[in-house]
């Protein structure tokens, strides 16, 4: 019997462009091991153009991402929720999320980057770059067999390291 992939939602606050990146990069990354979905608490409804962009150059795709409210995820069962932004780790997450293991990766939000395209493009660069390297690092870990607890101390771990 093969065992399905974990469910991971990545949570931020507007769902437009950290969440978006570590969606894309959970399911290119996790190779069937994980299926990724983005959401928000206050949904933006619309992709960061830039977000989109820093998968391009990395050769992941760009189409299918949607700025959706995490209220979408209330008949989906989520193993694990992955906050990626300081305001959506302070909020209450709905209680049908409450049996997800929860960890949180804060980021800085490159959106808000200002100066020319070469200082945002590196903006967008930098998170890819962590959020690649945290996500190489939850896959090295036997997540299938871990015990809850165990699994939430490495995600939180893994968020507070400085990359």
């Amino acid at each position: 019997m093969t065992q399905r992939p974990l469910n991971i939602l990545v949570l931020c606050t507007g769902n437009s462009c950290r969440s978006v990146l570590g969606e894309a990069l959970f399911n290119h990354l996790g190779a069937g091991r994980f299926k990724a979905y983005s959401a928000g608490s206050h949904p933006l409804g619309r992709i960061n153009t830039n977000a989109l962009a820093t998968l391009a150059r990395h050769g992941l795709p760009t189409e299918g991402y949607v700025s959706q409210s995490w209220d979408e995820f209330e008949d989906k069962q989520i193993d694990i929720l992955i906050s990626v932004c300081d305001s959506a780790a302070g909020e209450a997450c709905p209680v049908y999320l409450g049996s997800a293991i929860r960890g949180h990766w804060g980021l800085t939000d490159p959106a808000h980057t200002t100066g020319g395209p070469d200082i945002i493009e590196a903006a967008f660069e930098a998170t890819y770059a962590t959020l690649e390297k945290r996500i190489q690092q939850l896959l090295a870990l036997p997540v299938e067999t871990m015990p809850k607890t165990e699994l939430a101390e490495a995600l939180n771990k893994i968020g507070s390291e400085t990359v």
